[in-house]
């Protein structure tokens, strides 16, 4: 069979983002999204910058608040306290991970599920396990609409999903799941994580691990979808060797290009779905 076909996920993203910059022009006053920083880790550094750059290119205000890493989860609750009584924000971002000494359950408990732009309190999390709405996480989300905008039809699928997160891979298999995908979540204990992902027509890679799945793991005509980032040397790759997978499988996100545009897009997006919530439940102040 011919190699993979690649899903440009840079493309779609940037379709969806010049959608959102039309919908923000009429939206007055524009959606406000409040992108809060707990010290100077490079990585983290990088992507509020990058989330940011995304608002100004939509037309939404971006409220950049830095905390020191010497802040305390009580500091940092007071602030998220401030941002959910604070009507001019629709919606609040905690970059993770949180620095040692942080809860990140009691910080990201503590956003009113109305402005949780990440989809990561657990009323929105449980409204996406019963397929009863709420705000989806934006990774899990992009990949949906990356699987349907590549026309797969995800009705009756076997997918695998490794990495079982709270950020992706238990949201993620939620979604799979209500849309009739039958889902097997992997994880670090699972045995024998290859005989799953040889039998998926879908498998979906999450763990943060280089090289996790192989070629040698999926099975003819899959599909393949890479979430991971990681750095080595200098190059940025995903949990996929790329080589080897692409030459079995059907289709194939890239890293970069892939999974990351996507997931910047579903927040400006989710960043709209938040402004337009009720807005008597946006704050007192």
């Amino acid at each position: 069979m011919p190699g993979a076909k690649l899903i440009d996920g840079k493309k779609m993203a940037d379709a969806i983002l010049e959608k959102v910059r039309g919908e923000v022009l009429h939206m007055m006053p524009p959606p406000c999204l409040a992108i809060v920083l707990v010290g100077d880790d490079p990585a983290s550094v990088l992507y509020t910058k990058k989330k940011a750059e995304a608002c100004g290119k939509v037309g939404i205000v971006s409220k950049n608040i830095n905390m020191p890493a010497s802040a305390t989860q009580e500091q940092v609750i007071a602030k998220v306290d401030a941002l959910n009584n604070d009507r001019s924000v629709n919606a609040i971002l905690v970059q993770l991970p949180l620095p040692k000494g942080i809860g990140e359950d009691a910080v990201v408990g503590r956003i009113v599920p109305e402005k949780d732009v990440d989809g990561f309190h657990p009323e929105n999390l449980g409204k996406v396990a019963l397929n009863m709405g709420g705000i989806v996480s934006c990774t899990p989300k992009g990949v949906i609409r990356m699987l349907k905008e590549s026309g797969v039809s995800l009705a009756g699928k076997r997918a695998a999903v490794m990495g079982r997160s709270r950020m992706v891979g238990k949201p993620l298999a939620y979604l799979l799941t209500n849309e009739d995908c039958t889902v097997t979540l992997c994880h670090s204990k699972t045995k024998d994580v290859s005989a799953i992902t040889r039998e998926a027509d879908i498998v979906c890679v999450a763990v943060g691990k280089p090289h996790a799945l192989t070629g040698d793991m999926v099975k003819k005509g899959a599909i393949v979808i890479d979430i991971g980032t990681n750095k080595v040397g200098e190059m940025l790759v995903g949990d996929v060797d790329f080589e080897s997978v692409k030459k079995k499988c059907s289709l194939i996100t890239p890293v970069p290009g892939g999974v990351g545009p996507m997931t910047i897009a579903m927040l400006m997006e989710n960043t709209v779905l938040c402004c337009k919530k009720p807005k008597e439940a946006q704050g007192n102040a």
